[in-house]
């Protein structure tokens, strides 16, 4: 068995015998989408262009990501315990999907690009699904991502001199067209996740 497949089976162990972690902030609501047919995604301003880089050291926009379902979630390479869940459980609703999961992109904005560069980060998603872009950038861009996409995040000072993040810790969700349509809330269960996915698959812009 290979390491990613070794770490994709803990991370479904874990989802789904924890289940429930304490998170940061939460901006969102986690209720479901609405259906397809109801839909108002491209009237809720949630999202916009930015300039990042990726793990590869690429330059990536928001519309880069255009043509097929995007999964946003904000965290950073430091953090203990939501963002290695979160990834984790995103990685395994990717292979949930098999061959499908090529219809659906990941992506993390790290909210620390201090610490997380795009090396760091490109050795950080190695623990996960492949196919999950991560995505730094200077500290006025990273900003204007966050804000752009109203995701929360704030330096805490820790002891030693050291740092941590508070963050939104939800993973919002967008049409093909780069609408927002909802939230995967964490807590709320892989079932419940997957439903969302589906839909979101569904979708036909």
């Amino acid at each position: 068995m290979r390491l990613r497949t070794i770490r994709l089976w803990l991370w479904g162990t874990v989802a789904a015998t924890a289940g429930i972690l304490v998170g940061t902030a939460w901006t969102f609501s986690g209720n479901p989408p609405p259906a397809p047919a109801a839909r108002t995604a491209t009237t809720i301003p949630v999202g916009g262009e930015f300039a990042l880089i990726d793990e590869n050291g690429k330059s990536r926009t928001w519309s880069d990501f255009r043509g097929k379902p995007v999964a946003v979630f904000f965290g950073f390479t430091h953090c203990p315990d939501i963002c290695p869940t979160t990834l984790g459980e995103l990685s395994v609703l990717l292979a949930d999907l098999g061959p499908r999961s090529d219809d659906l992109q990941v992506v993390l904005v790290s909210g620390d690009p201090e610490r997380d560069t795009p090396e760091i980060l490109n050795t950080y998603l190695e623990s996960f699904d492949p196919q999950i872009v991560g995505l730094t950038g200077s500290e006025a861009e990273v900003e204007r991502a966050f804000s752009t996409f109203k995701a929360y995040r704030k330096k805490v000072p820790t002891d030693g001199g050291d740092y941590t993040i508070d963050h939104s810790a939800g993973v919002y969700l967008y049409d093909r067209d780069g609408g927002f349509v909802g939230t995967l809330d964490m807590h709320e269960g892989m079932k419940v996740q997957r439903e969302k996915v589906e839909r979101l698959l569904a979708i036909d812009n």
